[in-house]
């Protein structure tokens, strides 16, 4: 093995690692934007609901967040697509039908 192949293996590796690491950190930043999305969505249906005030809903986000980054620790970044996909399709078909329940 000469010296060209060990370049030529590192430059491979270092390709790789590189890789490895712009998935795993897109991933988490996605995690992260789903999760808090996630929990401003909820705390503000709460805060319709229940009436409470600024900081309650801020706490709802930031625990809603936790739980789902926990719930989601596993995920690659294609189950948290697959779950962004399943939220957007859900909203829209809520967003229908809140459309269409004052005409009926």
């Amino acid at each position: 093995m000469g010296i060209t192949d060990k370049v030529k293996n590192l430059g491979e590796q270092i390709h790789t690692g590189a890789k490895n690491a712009f998935v795993e950190t897109l991933t988490w930043v996605l995690k992260g934007i789903t999760g808090i999305f996630l929990g401003l969505t909820l705390g503000m249906i709460g805060q319709e609901l229940m009436k409470f005030g600024t900081l309650m809903l801020v706490f709802f986000t930031i625990v809603i967040t936790g739980v789902f980054l926990r719930l989601a620790k596993s995920w690659g970044l294609g189950g948290v697509l697959i779950f962004d996909l399943i939220c957007v399709l859900v909203s829209q078909i809520l967003r229908m039908y809140i459309l269409l329940a004052p005409n009926m």
